[in-house]
């Protein structure tokens, strides 16, 4: 059985995922790999051509939900990157390191954003 805490987050993500205008759901996994641990993979196209890819790894520690890794992709409808967050261990020297954004042409310190901030942050790109 999923632990409460991760059943409860995924939760909160769908409500967020229904309450989302123009746009629709591509692509929606969570991946039980054991119960205090899942993986949670999610494709949004918004109707005026944006897309959002979402992939995190989540386990449950100490009462609490830690991300093991995350990557929340926006791109417009010509492929062309808005933004993305992620925690790939590329950017030693950011103050965030490993956690940092990428913007169209630079990649800047940024904590692990919440996730529902990311999808507020793709409505308004």
């Amino acid at each position: 059985m999923l632990h409460k805490l991760i059943s409860d987050y995924f939760a909160r993500i769908e409500q967020a995922l229904i309450a989302l205008e123009d746009a629709y759901i591509e692509r929606y996994v969570e991946e039980v790999l054991t119960p205090e641990r899942a993986t949670l993979r999610v494709r949004i196209r918004f109707m005026r051509g944006l897309l959002l890819e979402i992939n995190e790894a989540l386990v449950v520690e100490a009462d609490g939900l830690t991300w093991l890794d995350y990557r929340y992709h926006c791109q417009d409808e010509q492929n062309q990157l808005i933004f993305r967050y992620d925690s790939t261990p590329h950017f030693p020297d950011l103050p965030s390191f490993p956690h940092h954004k990428h913007l169209c042409d630079e990649a800047i310190a940024s904590e692990k954003p919440n996730l529902i901030e990311v999808l507020q942050e793709a409505v308004n790109a």
